[in-house]
């Protein structure tokens, strides 16, 4: 048997061991996230409210407390992911990220994944309806899992 058919034999053989996590779930895994998140904000942008007697701090069109606030939650999602292959939502419920081929997690897949695809979900309020691509679809893939070339399945 060649290498190349061995290795597809096993990528298939794990494929069909991996049982895809659906909307619900993930549904519920990104609730517990954004609670770690907002958390973590509200302890890191409490001192903001000491400053410019309580009002936001204008950055052009932004705030500081805004940009701060998106910040801490791409990096949360993009670096949980990097090293964990899972945030902490994500293990409370037993799922984790993996890419379509089984190979490592690359930055490229996750900045695809985590910064641009939920960016494009915050931005448009419209666009949130694409996470029912989740719930319809064969592979329970987002537009954001589909931009990385990721999937999200139950840990075993």
């Amino acid at each position: 048997m060649s290498e190349n058919q061995e290795t597809y034999e096993a990528q298939t053989t794990e494929a069909v061991n991996h049982r895809y996590a659906g909307f619900w779930m993930r549904f519920w895994a990104y609730l517990a996230d954004l609670i770690i998140v907002f958390s973590i904000n509200g302890i890191l942008l409490s001192p903001f409210k000491f400053m410019n007697d309580g009002n936001g701090i204008d950055i052009g069109l932004w705030t500081a407390g805004g940009i701060i606030g998106a910040i801490v939650l791409y990096l949360y999602f993009l670096l949980m992911t990097k090293f964990f292959r899972k945030t902490l939502g994500k293990m409370i419920f037993g799922l984790r990220v993996v890419r379509e081929d089984r190979a490592p997690l690359e930055w490229s897949d996750l900045i695809f994944r985590e910064v641009i695809g939920r960016f494009i979900h915050r931005v448009f309020w419209f666009t949130n309806l694409l996470y029912l691509f989740v719930a319809f679809g064969t592979q329970k893939q987002g537009i954001h899992d589909m931009f990385g070339n990721t999937r999200v399945v139950f840990d075993r």
